[in-house]
């Protein structure tokens, strides 16, 4: 009777908690106070090629996840961008890195032939492998980093490479704040005497559009790695 029993609690306790761990689904708390799924988990929907009229096939689904293919044809490369603009909100999501690769969220981007990329208007949030990437000497580039902006290693934990590291940006009234794997990573308010200090010192100093949009696209960076996304969750405020 007794193995019986704990049996049964067993099984009660493992699909409990595979229940809670199912992978960019929303829970009824979440839904109820307001947040959305970005990602279904099952297609693109809801996502675009940045400056074309769906994704392409350098972007698909696979186990979950949006993974993207560097050894895709070059037409076929770009960064994959929201169908929908935001303006203040909390944005979830996580990410997982292929050895010595680079990739970004880019947030506040405006889709307009006159920007050829997204990063020439959106400001990003740091995807990097910390151990191999070209990109680990500087520390405003490190994962979680304010790209260019705020960073230091002091902050910038991510996990190994090939596990999945949580994210969140929280973007509002101007005001921006990060964080990697529950560490806060950067905090700075665009328009504030630290913002152009820093936009001063960085390599967006003249870059016309850089930040101007604080209602944009979200972007995820195509920069030649093996990348993938997933349980990508939005909260406007």
């Amino acid at each position: 009777m007794k193995t019986i029993s704990l049996s049964i609690c067993s099984c009660i306790l493992l699909t409990t908690v595979a229940f809670a761990q199912k992978l960019n689904t929303l829970t009824s708390k979440e839904k109820k106070d307001g947040w959305e799924l970005l990602f279904d988990g099952k297609s693109t929907d809801g996502w675009h090629t940045y400056h074309t009229d769906k994704a392409s096939n350098a972007w698909s689904v696979q186990d979950g996840a949006l993974v993207f293919n560097p050894a895709a044809d070059k037409s076929e490369r770009g960064d994959l961008v929201t169908d929908k603009e935001y303006e203040n909100y909390d944005l979830t999501y996580e990410w997982k890195i292929s050895d010595g690769g680079n990739s970004g969220v880019i947030f506040g981007v405006k889709e307009d032939a006159q920007y050829g990329a997204t990063y020439e208007t959106g400001i990003e949030m740091q995807v990097l492998d910390n151990i191999n990437a070209d990109d680990r000497h500087t520390p405003n580039h490190l994962a979680g980093s304010l790209y260019d902006l705020i960073g230091s290693a002091e902050v910038s934990k991510p996990k190994a490479v090939g596990e999945w590291n949580q994210a969140r940006i929280l973007y509002s009234g101007g005001q921006i704040t990060l964080w990697l794997n529950g560490v806060k990573t950067a905090e700075v308010k665009k328009g504030s005497e630290e913002w152009n200090q820093l936009i001063a010192n960085s390599k967006f100093h003249d870059w016309e559009g850089f930040a101007k949009y604080d209602k944009g696209k979200i972007a995820l960076q195509d920069h030649g790695d093996v990348v993938a996304y997933r349980n990508i969750k939005i909260k406007q405020l």
